[in-house]
């Protein structure tokens, strides 16, 4: 259960981060946001960045191996990277609908996947 609650956790961190780093690019878009200068997009980032936080630490804190959980630091590393590119992309596509989805996106992906199945392979 430590493991869904894991990637969960994460999940929700990264949509967080997602709108954090790439949400105030369309700000343009939001009429009251659209002349809010560098520092007020800075602290807006900053307030998202809070609860990217809020859940990732506990995330990494019960998927941890030596806190009870069942990932080690590399794993819980390349599991972050692949929510991280999974929710960047289903938000570029659908959210912010900046973006198409290309094979060499798909091909990508599938080599994260590899990269995934790597790093849990007990060698």
């Amino acid at each position: 259960m430590k493991s869904v609650y894991t990637i969960l956790l994460l999940t929700i961190s990264n949509l967080f981060m997602t709108f954090a780093w790439y949400g105030h690019l369309q700000f343009k878009k939001i009429y009251w946001l659209h002349g809010l200068g560098l520092v007020g997009v800075v602290l807006i980032s900053w307030g998202l960045a809070f609860f990217e936080y809020v859940f990732q630490v506990p995330a990494n804190r019960i998927g941890f191996q030596e806190n009870g959980g069942p990932f080690s630091l590399f794993q819980l590393k390349v599991i972050q990277e692949v929510i991280s590119l999974t929710v960047f992309t289903l938000c570029a596509v659908y959210v912010f609908k900046t973006d198409k989805l290309g094979w060499n996106h798909v091909v990508g992906f599938a080599l994260l996947v590899a990269a995934v199945y790597v790093i849990f392979r007990k060698w």
